[in-house]
């Protein structure tokens, strides 16, 4: 490796920046009024759906570091380009922590079911309770949170360090310490779906479900590198440095955990239905009635189907706006995949969509879109003098 950088920094993308300040306020405002309004009126279903949300959230910047340190594993030199995005997204992983204490005080109404059991699962949960029980609940989710913070922090401040110094022993830091960290990474994701989403159901199990929700992370991250990319590029924030052929390489990685998000799901569901073992199709039965099996074929068509044929090709992944449409849906999808997991536990006669719900995503929308608007700002577009950026200015797909 050999240092590198450009003689001219990044442009400043000041009007995306701009507008996505103005956007953020406006769904910070909205969030926050509704939010306060449904936590007076209706604390369980802001409870849910500000679960939802925070999932939502949480899996994006999980997934974002994910991206990140897989990079540095593989040691890889076209993605130094937009990798920058990638740390800004990992960059919200440290807000959860503060994000996360409505749901710790509301644990009990959210996490009822095994919190406060009665009837049959009091008799169910015997067994699960040196696991289910509030104390390891907070002990495990504060791990969670300490590691994605932690991680995001030496990963992003260390990229942006070598901004300033150029120092190759940098990168060679972060090459060795992405393996241990991205088992660790893996291991908090799989541990926080058990928790927050799997025991809203505390009689069923999944041992597939970790990577269910590992699939959903990645994909979703993906998706939105590929939006803010393509909103930098749009707005000259990389010059040469990033151009069509890493849209294309983005456009690939979406289409490839699209893939194999779906395998992932489709394997959670065969083995469950090939078995027909009582404690594992508990899950399934309320989300294939009423409306719940509207939102399934949706979540099969939306989240597969349809973006396998939008980027099946070359054109799909290569053409900007079919990039960025697909990117956006991606994105709607993962919260509806999310929202699926976690409200038929609310809802079990089928959907009942509510502003709460949409407040609540306003809240986390405006959260993600701030932060990215303050890393525009005060960040460079890309790593200026990582090691291989000659290497990633090169990239060509064949």
């Amino acid at each position: 490796m050999s240092s590198h950088s450009f003689s001219s920094p990044p442009a400043r993308p000041d009007a995306l920046r701009a507008s996505f300040h103005k956007a953020s306020l406006g769904l910070l405002f909205v969030g926050i009024a509704g939010s306060v309004h449904a936590l007076a009126t209706d604390p369980k279903r802001f409870g849910f759906a500000y679960l939802v949300s925070f999932v939502f959230l949480t899996t994006l910047g999980c997934g974002g570091l994910g991206f990140v340190i897989l990079q540095h594993v593989s040691r890889a030199g076209w993605s130094v380009a937009p990798r920058r995005q990638a740390e800004w997204l990992a960059g919200v992983l440290p807000l959860a922590i503060v994000l996360f204490i409505p749901i710790a005080v509301l644990a009990g109404t959210i996490f009822g079911a095994w919190m406060h059991p009665h009837g049959e699962h009091l008799k169910l949960l015997t067994h699960k309770r040196p696991y289910l029980n509030p104390t390891f609940f907070c002990i495990r989710a504060a791990i969670c949170l300490l590691v994605w913070a932690g991680l995001a922090w030496f990963f992003r401040t260390s990229s942006k360090a070598q901004d300033a110094s150029g120092d190759v022993a940098l990168t060679a830091r972060m090459q060795k310490w992405s393996a241990p960290s991205l088992l660790l990474l893996g291991l908090t994701i799989s541990f926080a779906g058990f928790d927050w989403v799997m025991s809203l159901q505390p009689e069923w199990y999944s041992t597939i479900f970790g990577i269910y929700m590992i699939a959903g992370s990645l994909v979703s991250a993906i998706a939105v590198l590929a939006i803010v990319v393509t909103l930098l590029s749009d707005h000259g924030a990389f010059g040469a440095v990033c151009t069509k052929e890493h849209l294309h390489d983005i456009g690939k990685l979406l289409f490839a955990f699209t893939v194999f998000w779906a395998y992932i799901a489709f394997s959670q569901f065969i083995l469950i239905w090939y078995a027909n073992i009582p404690e594992e199709t508990v899950f399934f039965k309320h989300r294939f009635e009423g409306s719940w099996a509207t939102g399934s074929v949706l979540l099969l068509f939306g989240h597969f189907v349809l973006p396998f044929v939008v980027l099946l090709s070359r054109h799909g992944k290569r053409n900007r706006a079919v990039l960025l449409g697909a990117a956006i849906w991606m994105v709607l999808m993962h919260y509806w995949d999310i929202y699926w997991n976690v409200m038929p536990n609310l809802d079990p006669a089928g959907i009942k969509p509510s502003l709460i719900d949409a407040a609540t995503l306003c809240l986390f929308l405006g959260v993600l879109i701030q932060w990215f608007a303050r890393r525009m700002a005060a960040d460079n577009s890309y790593p200026v003098r990582d090691p291989r950026l000659a290497e990633a200015v090169r990239n060509v797909n064949l």
